[in-house]
């Protein structure tokens, strides 16, 4: 059970640490108002409005008057993992070396009591001693 959590532990945080260094792009194709495609990874097609009319009689152009648009979103990924320690400041570096001392010694555990007589085997009963006297507890 121990090594399932072990194992199931690490392969999520494989995969966040994977997500968090991934870019991609967003590409949304908006015709007028209405988002007419989205794309992840690649380009949005467009939904061909550029060369057909509208129903007043305009051609929509994009020299003339630019019914559609594309947005596209970039979000990048993180590009380095390890925190220095020089990094931090002044308070932080503080605050992070007192959490560490209090909590390692926590954990500290009390001091084992001697027991003299451990390693010593009882003596061997020849007779039973509460038959022999008859002694019985009620």
């Amino acid at each position: 059970m121990k090594k399932a959590f072990h194992n199931i532990v690490s392969f999520s945080m494989a995969i966040l640490v994977f997500a968090s260094t991934t870019s991609f792009t967003v590409d949304k194709h908006f015709c007028g108002k209405m988002l007419m495609d989205l794309a992840i990874f690649s380009e949005a097609e467009s939904c061909g409005m550029e060369m057909h009319s509208h129903s007043d009689g305009d051609s929509c152009s994009l020299e003339v008057d630019p019914c559609c648009s594309d947005q596209t979103t970039a979000v990048e990924g993180q590009d380095e993992l390890k925190v220095s320690f020089d990094s931090l400041s002044f308070d932080q570096q503080l605050f992070l070396n007192s959490f560490t001392y209090s909590y390692l010694n926590l954990f500290e555990g009390l001091p084992q009591q001697v027991v003299p007589f451990k390693h010593y085997t009882p003596p061997i009963l020849v007779t039973d001693i509460q038959i022999l006297d008859q002694v019985f507890l009620i």
